[in-house]
């Protein structure tokens, strides 16, 4: 009966040393790879922290540089970074050496790459994940970059060159550039004008520009035929047909060219008449633009002090400096 007791006892021992020894393997960590990893799609849908990505551009020219910086909605103690890149067609993501801070900056060699950002704790553990933002290069071909159509923007071209064009080629959501001259976004760019070209300070060429820019219209919205000015408040929409176009000569022997729409329906607040100049002679989508409004067709003509400028709406003011800087 003794031997019988002390063998279940013995067995009973065993059996809770072997489930102590089982509880303490899985409370184990496992040990963190030293290699940077990309974060699963199944410790992404765990994490709590929202990552975003902002200061991305409508689009880059080769060669740029591209500044984005990763923001989270939860403040994080001792925050990790790394930043990821996907070429296209690849099918995994690889880590980018050197960006290790929420701060990401690099040159555009490449249409079509995605970028994320992932934060991690201090264990390496995933505590948040952007959204992966596509890189967009566009160097405006035909649009000032091969000989001729440096040319062409510069001013110089022949009379068989230029093209009719539709109001389509303005097609989108614009705003203003003069608030971004007001609170000062824009200096960079006189600045750098300066740099360029001597014959005018800084001050100079940002008392020149503050003529240009000034107005009140500081978005215009352009679908189809209609066109829409927000001025103050007050939104204004008419339908505006083509009329035209005409070639204007400056004193500096270069010339430009006017695209011309009229509004015939009389809709109040909205004028008879709208000039187009993007520095582009035939059918593309423009970029910017200045814009030139009134009710007398030939004193726009002659309007050359005074011309109000518009970039896509999605553009940030970095993302103007850069576009400006470029051309």
């Amino acid at each position: 009966m003794k031997v019988i007791l002390l063998k279940g006892l013995g067995a009973l021992v065993l059996i809770m040393i072997l489930v102590g020894c089982q509880d303490s393997s899985s409370n184990e960590k496992e040990p963190i790879n030293s290699k940077d990893e990309v974060p699963s799609e199944s410790n992404k849908d765990a994490t709590e922290i929202n990552v975003t990505i902002d200061g991305l551009a409508d689009h880059y020219h080769t060669g740029s540089t591209i500044q984005l910086t990763a923001t989270t909605d939860k403040e994080v103690d001792h925050p990790h970074w790394h930043w990821f890149t996907l070429d296209p067609g690849a099918s995994e993501w690889e880590v980018i050496e050197g960006q290790t801070t929420e701060k990401y900056e690099g040159e555009a060699k490449l249409d079509g790459v995605q970028l994320k950002a992932v934060l991690y704790d201090d264990n390496h553990e995933v505590l948040g994940e952007s959204e992966p933002v596509t890189i967009t290069i566009d160097d405006h071909h035909g649009l000032g970059h091969d000989e001729e159509a440096k040319k062409i923007y510069a001013g110089y071209f022949e009379d068989s060159q230029i093209k009719d064009r539709t109001l389509s080629d303005w097609e989108g959501d614009w705003q203003s550039v003069y608030p971004y001259l007001l609170d000062g976004t824009l200096d960079e760019v006189f600045a750098h004008k300066a740099e360029e070209d001597d014959s005018k300070t800084v001050e100079e060429y940002k008392e020149y520009y503050d003529r240009g820019y000034k107005t009140d219209v500081n978005r215009i919205v352009i679908e189809e035929d209609i066109v829409t000015f927000y001025e103050n408040g007050n939104e204004y929409s008419g339908k505006f047909t083509y009329d035209g176009y005409e070639i204007l000569e400056y004193d500096a022997g270069n010339r430009g060219v006017r695209y011309i729409f009229k509004h015939e329906d009389g809709v109040e607040g909205v004028p008879t008449y709208i000039q187009f100049s993007d520095h582009s002679i035939y059918p593309t989508d423009s970029y910017h633009f200045h814009l030139y409004w009134g009710d007398d067709r030939d004193v726009l003509l002659n309007e050359l002090d005074h011309w109000p400028t518009y970039y896509p709406s999605e553009l940030d003011g970095d993302g103007i400096v850069t576009e400006m800087i470029a051309h």
